[in-house]
């Protein structure tokens, strides 16, 4: 900004030339920037007055601003609905006297997140300085992270731990499954290769650079638990016995179980974790049982797959930022899927399914020892609890008996 030179002028520290889009200026971001009002001149409000004009004129024009508040569909953009941006701001309640504001900075973080695109591109798309974009990215993940215990958490009460032991009951088809608390499994993202002696162990067993995400879902593929971060090169079994899930041992409660695929080990303590009979299996009671596990098991991959299809510049390509700040963006990533699950925000999903590991090799008495409760579901699996009404031949003898008599 110029200034005439006059005594007033001079006095007047340097103006934030950031400006809001309705046309005032913005609080200055640091204490350096701060505005002597009492010595500013007319002529320079005047200036800054016009300077406000320019720049919100020039944001008017910007292609994915106006069609965000054209009304138009905001998927494209921002892979995320209109009301549920607006209930994620809520979520989220910025209330800021400084930056862009809450608006513009989600709009900003969301499309940094649903196209992968590098900073500069996003600064380019928003006019928007590029140091700006790095800072409002870092800032709204932070926030998002915040909010984490509200939206990836495990059951509070025994009412919504029957819902959700219910809801794999009906996935699986069977009651049998009705104690299944959730199901487990690990996914790889992508990351560009880390530089000094230990980047290839991040390689994974597909041969690209990527950290593991390690998640449990419920029946409806809301995410329950995460554990981020440990590198591609680590086997799930092994990234499960260093999670919190495990090394607590507080979920599942007693009495209920996770499904598993058949690259981690069958447990009963410090955690129930139930997999399926390894191949070939042995009788029809095995085989029945797989099925059912089965159906029950792949809820965690169609959860996967919803949150790739809708984040897929950040799960289907190499993730352009510095492996340190991958958990956080996955992270966010997750609470995001989780708030779309919610206010039924759906995107048709493209389920991946991803080989199962092999088993790593342990002791015997590790394996088996949740081979007894798997025997018991096996045997409730092949049972016939109840017979149709139409085929309860014993039941109409005895009817037709009394009626008789």
């Amino acid at each position: 900004m110029h200034f005439d030179g006059s005594p007033s002028s001079r006095r007047c520290v340097r103006v934030s030339t950031d400006v809001v889009n309705h046309g005032s200026p913005r609080k200055p971001f640091c204490k350096s920037s701060v505005i002597n009002v009492c010595s500013f001149s007319i002529s320079c409000w005047i200036t800054v007055l016009k300077f406000a004009r320019h720049y919100c004129a020039i944001n008017a024009t910007v292609p994915v601003l106006q069609r965000y508040y054209g009304g138009e569909d905001t998927r494209p953009d921002f892979r995320l609905g209109r009301e549920t941006i607006q209930h994620l701001m809520l979520i989220l309640k910025t209330d800021r006297q400084h930056g862009w504001g809450p608006t513009l900075e989600t709009l900003v973080f969301l499309f940094w997140l649903a196209t992968g695109s590098a900073y500069r591109v996003v600064s380019r798309v928003f006019c928007m300085p590029l140091p700006t974009v790095h800072r409002v990215v870092h800032r709204m993940v932070d926030e998002v992270v915040g909010v984490l215990p509200h939206f990836v958490r495990f059951p509070r009460t025994q009412e919504e731990l029957q819902v959700v032991g219910d809801g794999f009951g009906r996935l699986a088809h069977h009651r049998a499954f009705d104690k299944a608390a959730g199901a487990v499994d690990g996914c790889y993202i992508q990351i560009k290769c880390p530089g000094g002696p230990d980047g290839h162990d991040y390689n994974n067993r597909k041969l690209f650079p990527s950290v593991v995400l390690q998640a449990v879902c419920d029946h409806q593929c809301r995410f329950m638990d995460i554990f981020v971060g440990y590198p591609g090169s680590v086997h799930d079994a092994r990234i499960l016995k260093n999670s919190p899930i495990y090394t607590r041992g507080t979920y599942p409660p007693p009495g209920y179980f996770l499904l598993a695929d058949g690259g981690y080990p069958c447990l009963q303590e410090p955690l129930a974790l139930i997999t399926p009979y390894k191949r070939p299996v042995r009788g029809m009671a095995e085989q029945r049982f797989n099925y059912h596990h089965s159906r029950g098991r792949s809820i965690i991959e169609r959860a996967f797959g919803m949150m790739k299809t809708r984040f897929r510049c950040i799960f289907l390509e190499a993730l352009e930022v510095h492996p340190v700040f991958v958990p956080k963006v996955v992270t966010a990533c997750v609470i995001l899927h989780n708030i779309c699950v919610g206010v039924v925000d759906e995107l048709e999903e493209a389920v991946e399914e991803e080989e199962d590991q092999p088993p790593l090799e342990r002791d015997g008495g590790e394996s088996r020892s949740g081979a007894a409760w798997r025997a018991v579901l096996t045997n409730e699996v092949s049972a016939l609890h109840e017979a149709p009404l139409d085929h309860d031949y014993f039941s109409q003898v005895n009817n037709n008996y009394k009626c008789g008599s």
